[in-house]
């Protein structure tokens, strides 16, 4: 047909967000009785409502989530949940809709979402990973006592690991590299000073204080000597500590990081700074992902990225600015000689920010280092997960007595 009225407008609204079979069944399953109410439905909800202009289609599903979640329209729920997991909407915009529900709509109906979710979930094949809550699995959140105060999560036991996460990131950048070394390993993962849930002092900071919080955090923790893993700008925390703090060292991982910028890339940071000053996070987001992953990653594992974009958007824009000019003027390559501490170096073969190179300078400087070149770009625990985690793991069995 080459007109449709607005039954069909609602019709065509309806199956892109539900999908053909439900619709399907609703729209043949009519009868004289009903046949009025499902084109009153479809004409005024799946047109009027859901064609508006005003929010996109994954906002209007998160809405109607949470709606039906609040008045315990649980068989509606579920047809709804059900449509947005198969959308592809990413799970932590759905788990946020539920726990933002748990406030608003009181425990026990977020209860019965989170249970109706994880089955759907579970049929869908997109159940995410086991994550016990029990003793020595669980990660204890909590804050330094030293200010500037930086949140901590601590998992596992045994030899102790440190991880230090890139600009723009927070903790949580690690989730999967701790829960695969914690079954052997103590594994503390902190935010940097002007993010995540640390505390943002008025900037610019300075590599120095990068590094202080780094030694502090690892005295009050009394855990030392630690391995250290940092990558990009923990990696340059990382180098910092193995120049001013071996003593709190067993081994140290630098992995997508620097050791010095040359000026042109000096300048790019200065750029990227007045961007942000200018429009703010969402102005460097993009160009940020497609520097952090390689093209075959982003089209494979949208999620993960879009997981990730939000992280950045949400950091603290005074915060990223303040830790940004300690990253520009980065600056430990003539140091790195006098590194005594068992290293190991970590390169992404397409990575753009950080190019091998710059990893190959590192190592040359530090005796008996080791590289390691893995496929990926800025990311690499992320974009190469098992890889990352195997160079991490063998490093600290053979060189760190873990």
């Amino acid at each position: 047909m080459d007109r449709q009225d607005d039954f069909e407008r609602g019709v065509a609204n309806r199956r892109a967000v539900l999908g053909d079979e439900w619709v399907d069944q609703s729209l043949g399953g009519t009868t004289q009785f009903n046949a009025d109410f499902q084109d009153l439905v479809t004409r005024h909800a799946w047109l009027d409502i859901w064609g508006r202009p005003g929010l996109d289609v994954v906002t209007r599903r998160l809405l109607v989530l949470g709606m039906t979640m609040a008045a315990a329209r649980w068989e509606e729920f579920e047809l709804h949940c059900k449509a947005t997991v198969r959308a592809g909407v990413p799970l932590e915009k759905i788990r946020e809709t539920l726990m933002q529900g748990a406030i608003y709509c009181g425990v026990p109906a977020a209860n019965t979402a989170f249970k109706l979710t994880t089955k759907i979930l579970r049929e869908e094949g997109k159940l995410p990973p086991a994550a016990p809550l029990t003793t020595g699995v669980r990660a204890a959140v909590h804050h330094t006592f030293s200010a500037p105060q930086l949140r901590v999560s601590i998992q596992g036991q045994g030899t102790p690991v440190v991880l230090s996460h890139a600009l723009g990131a927070d903790l949580h950048l690690w989730d999967g590299l701790a829960a695969t070394l914690a079954p052997r390993h103590e594994v503390l993962r902190y935010d940097h000073r002007g993010h995540g849930g640390s505390a943002v002092p008025t900037g610019p900071y300075s590599q120095d204080e990068l590094v202080d919080d780094a030694a502090r955090l690892i005295r009050e923790w009394g855990r030392g000597p630690v391995v250290f893993v940092g990558l990009s700008m923990g990696g340059m925390v990382a180098q910092g500590l193995a120049v001013r703090h071996p003593e709190l060292l067993r081994g140290v991982v630098i992995a997508h990081s620097s050791a010095r910028y040359p000026d042109e890339v000096r300048a790019m940071w200065a750029q990227r700074i007045a961007a942000i000053e200018q429009g703010g996070l969402a102005a460097i987001a993009d160009a940020t992902m497609e520097r952090w992953f390689t093209p075959a990653f982003r089209a494979a594992q949208p999620a993960v990225v879009e997981q990730v974009r939000q992280t950045v958007l949400r950091s603290s824009a005074a915060g990223y600015i303040a830790c940004g000019r300690a990253v520009a003027s980065v600056d430990w390559l003539d140091r790195l000689s006098a590194v005594k501490t068992p290293t190991l170096v970590i390169a992404g073969a397409q990575d753009a920010g950080a190019p091998p190179a710059m990893s190959e300078a590192i190592a040359s400087r530090i005796a008996g280092a080791e590289l390691r070149v893995i496929e990926a770009a800025h990311i690499g625990v992320l974009e190469q997960p098992q890889a990352f985690a195997e160079a991490v793991g063998g490093f600290i069995a053979a060189r760190c007595g873990g």
